[in-house]
């Protein structure tokens, strides 16, 4: 995928105004003597910017419009280290809701629908910006926000909401819940958008079979707008991005070369039209592959494919490194294992200690399915875990992202 001619102009616009600005970028820019690009290589020789260079300009130093022009801060959902802060103006927050809008279309969502949005609202982007893409379509927002278990059950019925906007771990929670009280012949939701986390295989079929409903992934970070700038349509061939608003390449995470369409690297993201923290080639450490080709849908947006993990997902265990996704990839084919599990790390009588703990389907030979675990995990990732099966609805449950891998160890 390279930049077409209205994206070189775009991208040369924000090289422009960035340095006008003066904002952190802008200098970089200036000193490098960077005043425009002419070539998809001049692009590519463009330095990347990083979520550090972002907390290094905390709190605005990433203003490229004056001050009175921002309406809006959010920041990243980052619990360590100093928080990265992003400034909206006003045509920021209108083209995010303009995108997330497309988001609603793309999964065939209309003003007639009913959307329950369970994100959290606040300085985090996602309860907002699916709320605004929803007054945008001009459909019915129930802006719930997370928890309260019980509230959000009587929404739902008495509503009748038709949509629910939640991150997988919670989408889960709720299914489970509906399923347990008997409610699933009372509640009236078609579809599901789900974003803010990876997710397997068999977590999506046990929320798509329990709440009956069509699934949908939607793609974003705080650093660039927020979640809304690409989901998948309905023939689930990976998510559309939304490449008015943004320009995607796909970098190998050590030599920083961009890789051609079909490969997994990094995903680097420009931002080409906005204006309150314009962004040039933001490693994002979410790692997916640009999918070749068109969608069946007929969409001229190109396609991602499911976020396979980020590059800072990584642990290493007895020597070994491994990415959270092996470890779903695994519990994945593993007849009798169900989606939820949690990694405990730990280092014990001078030795790393890795315990597995997998919720067991009703029904399955608990002792089986940890003797296929063990088995399938040394032959794919190279080390044996000590495997402990347990019961459906064990292990803990998240209203926003589940926190699977647990290190004790001493850094």
């Amino acid at each position: 995928m390279k930049l077409n001619e209205v994206q070189k102009a775009q991208v040369n616009n924000q090289i422009k105004r960035l340095r006008e600005a003066g904002s952190f970028y802008g200098e970089r820019l200036k000193e490098l003597g960077i005043d425009r690009i002419d070539t998809q290589e001049d692009f590519e020789n463009l330095p990347f910017s990083s979520k550090e260079d972002l907390r290094d300009a905390y709190p605005l130093g990433l203003l490229a419009v004056p001050e009175e022009e921002i309406v809006r801060i959010h920041s990243s959902s980052g619990t360590t280290g100093t928080p990265v802060i992003i400034p909206y103006t006003a045509k920021d927050v209108d083209d995010w809701a303009t995108m997330f809008a497309r988001c609603y279309e793309f999964a065939g969502i209309t003003n007639k629908d009913r959307i329950q949005i369970t994100p959290g609202y606040g300085l985090w982007t996602a309860g907002i910006g699916f709320q605004a893409g929803c007054e945008k379509l001009g459909a019915m927002s129930i802006p719930m926000g997370p928890g309260n278990t019980d509230k959000q059950l009587k929404m739902m019925v008495d509503l009748k909401s038709t949509v629910i906007g939640a991150t997988s771990s919670y989408a889960l929670l709720l299914a489970e819940e509906i399923s347990k009280r008997g409610l699933k012949d009372k509640i009236c939701l078609k579809k599901g958008v789900i974003g803010s986390e990876r997710w397997g295989e068999k977590m999506r079929k046990r929320i798509k079979d329990e709440l009956g409903i069509e699934l949908y992934d939607i793609y974003g970070l705080t650093e660039i707008y927020g979640p809304g700038i690409g989901i998948s349509c309905k023939y689930d061939t990976g998510m559309h991005i939304w490449d008015d608003f943004i320009y995607l390449e796909i970098v190998d995470p050590v030599t920083g070369k961009t890789l051609p369409d079909g490969e997994m690297g990094e995903i680097v993201i420009t931002t080409l039209v906005k204006e309150g923290a314009p962004l040039i080639r933001f490693r994002t450490h979410d790692l997916s592959r640009i999918i070749p080709g068109e969608c069946e849908c007929g969409s001229k947006f190109p396609r991602i494919d499911i976020i396979m993990g980020r590059t800072d997902d990584m642990f290493k265990v007895k020597g070994v490194n491994m990415f959270p996704s092996q470890i779903e990839e695994v519990i994945r084919d593993t007849e009798g294992a169900s989606s939820e599990y949690m990694a405990d790390i730990s280092h014990e009588n001078g030795k790393d200690l890795f315990v597995l703990s997998v919720e067991g389907e009703d029904g399955a030979d608990f002792e089986k399915v940890a003797n296929k675990l063990r088995t399938t995990f040394k032959s794919r990732i190279g080390m044996t875990p000590v495997v402990k099966i347990v019961s459906l609805g064990t292990l803990p449950r998240s209203e926003k992202k589940t926190q699977r891998i647990h290190d004790y160890r001493v850094s």
